[in-house]
């Protein structure tokens, strides 16, 4: 089988509602997808979920613009894999690193694509080809933005009575609104349900995020995510709380989750199918953070369909991603199986929802990952 062509196009689908947390100002939803053809016939499907503000600690990776990637894919990378055989994706995958440094967003596409035609050709839902089904479903943690406290609870008691078992929240930038959100949250939903927090690396200094941590503590907290940049600063922080501290911005490839295991910087690894460059190694990060006794998340980006199917077959093929995730139920918008709970968007460019039981997504079972595109709704929310 050979790489033949590909094709792009952006889409641009509306959120429910605002996102806000602290490190980002740009909208999720605008975002880069692509069909992967072959000389057999078989087509993969793959989704950049771009983000400019996102880079890690200190600016030691880069974020993409729709159009960055765009130019990416059209101008050196598919040149590049031309005539390749998709079923060889290490090999593919070395041969986009020569053609072109960084761009992990745009190389996420390429990744998901070659694992859909592979699943595809063989007859095997994509969690098959990454080690098998650990889990069928996955349980989702709600997000909850920086918003008014009023609205934060309100989306936590609805999410709740709609099955979700954790709640996570986004702080760091006025942190007394973030105590008056997390009490009133926690006075809400009880002590059944699992609270988070995320300051998206917020925190000015290490002191600063200990004494914010140990201030919420008292409130029942699972784990904070990223609370400050840098590896060193999060080591300084995890050893002084006694909360669990979670590796994000930090953690982008199997690398940099063994630079976290060694310095003790971190209680879990947050994993993403984009930023260390797909599915494949996606999954060696998780294998790393398993050797370590890392637990992890698929800690999404807002994914529309296509992405969010690769979240959910990573999330489903490693023992170690063992806590709530967070990314959507994805549904289009006639056939919504929630009001709040995983309700990311209005709306979806895949034709079938996925299948939502009890707070988790349903695990996919068809080949590859295990949807189709609805066309209608990429001609309403494609970008010129």
């Amino acid at each position: 089988m050979k790489i033949t062509q590909i094709d792009i196009l952006r889409v641009a689908v509306p959120r429910r509602r605002l996102h806000r947390m602290a490190s980002m100002a740009t909208a999720a939803g605008r975002y880069v997808i692509l069909r992967l053809h072959t000389d057999e016939g078989i087509t993969g499907l793959g989704e950049a979920t771009v983000m400019r503000e996102w880079g890690g600690d200190h600016g030691m990776y880069y974020g993409e613009s729709p159009g960055t990637t765009l130019t990416v894919l059209q101008e050196d990378l598919f040149p590049a894999i031309r005539g390749r055989d998709p079923f060889d994706v290490e090999q593919i995958l070395e041969l986009m690193d020569r053609t072109i440094k960084g761009y992990p967003y745009a190389k996420a596409a390429i990744d998901l694509a070659l694992h859909d035609i592979i699943g595809k050709a063989s007859g095997l839902p994509v969690h098959q080809l990454l080690g098998g089904c650990y889990r069928d479903r996955i349980p989702l943690a709600q997000s909850l933005g920086i918003m008014e406290t009023d609205k934060a609870v309100a989306e936590a008691v609805e999410a709740v009575r709609e099955g979700i078992g954790t709640v996570k929240i986004k702080v760091g930038l006025d942190y007394a609104h973030d105590e008056e959100v997390v009490r009133e949250v926690r006075a809400v939903v009880g002590h059944g349900v699992a609270i988070t927090l995320d300051a998206n690396q917020a925190y000015p200094t290490p002191k600063t995020a200990i004494q914010q941590i140990r201030r919420l503590e008292r409130y029942g907290l699972l784990l904070v995510e990223q609370p400050v940049e840098g590896i060193d600063a999060m080591a300084e922080v995890s050893r002084a709380v006694d909360t669990w501290i979670m590796a994000d911005e930090s953690a982008w490839s199997p690398r940099d989750v063994l630079k976290i295991a060694e310095r003790r910087a971190a209680d879990a690894i947050s994993i993403y199918t984009t930023k260390p460059g797909g599915l494949f190694r996606a999954r060696q990060m998780a294998a790393v953070a398993q050797a370590a006794g890392l637990p992890c998340n698929v800690n999404g980006s807002g994914e529309l369909g296509v992405g969010n199917a690769a979240n959910v077959h990573l999330a489903a093929s490693a023992k170690i991603i063992s806590l709530a995730s967070v990314f959507p139920a994805t549904a289009p918008a006639e056939k919504q199986p929630t009001r709040i709970a995983g309700r990311q968007y209005v709306d979806d460019i895949v034709r079938e929802p996925f299948g939502y039981a009890d707070g988790c997504v349903l695990v996919p079972r068809g080949p590859g990952l295990g949807i189709e595109l609805d066309e209608e709704k990429i001609a309403t929310y494609r970008v010129a």
